[in-house]
Order: C-alpha cells, then sequence, then structure tokens
C-alpha cells in the first residue's frame, strides 16, 4: 500500500485541525516528520507475524512457548 507524502500544507491544515496551529518555521520539520513515520509503519505493516507468538508467550533468553 502506498501513500502520497503529506504536504507542509497538508500538516498544517491537520494540525489546526488538532488545535495545534503550527508556525510557518514548524511546516517543513512536522512534515518530515510525519512522513518518516508513515514510512515506518507502511514497512511494518507488510510484515507477515502469522507464525509469531503472542507476547505473553515470548521470555527473553528462553524459548518461545515456555510456561511463564
Amino acid at each position: 500500500m502506498t501513500t502520497a507524502e503529506l504536504t507542509p500544507q497538508e500538516s498544517a491544515r491537520w494540525a489546526l485541525r488538532a488545535g495545534l496551529p503550527l508556525a510557518d518555521d514548524r511546516l517543513a520539520p512536522v512534515t518530515d516528520t510525519a512522513n518518516h513515520i508513515q514510512s515506518v509503519l507502511g514497512v511494518l505493516r507488510e510484515l507477515d507475524f502469522r507464525q509469531t507468538p503472542p507476547a505473553p508467550v515470548y521470555q527473553a533468553g528462553g524459548s518461545a512457548g515456555a510456561a511463564v
């Protein structure tokens, strides 16, 4: 799934909608950060976790599936 990158104008609109108006000098860094987070989330969505046991089963340094 690909999404278009957020523009500074869209960042300003979303921030204002959330009640957080952004100064013009903050638009570029906020937009870059939001786009980076979106790209990381996109990679995470593509991972296949079907063979991964749920967190309560995992023991650091132990074997998966061991009694807790």
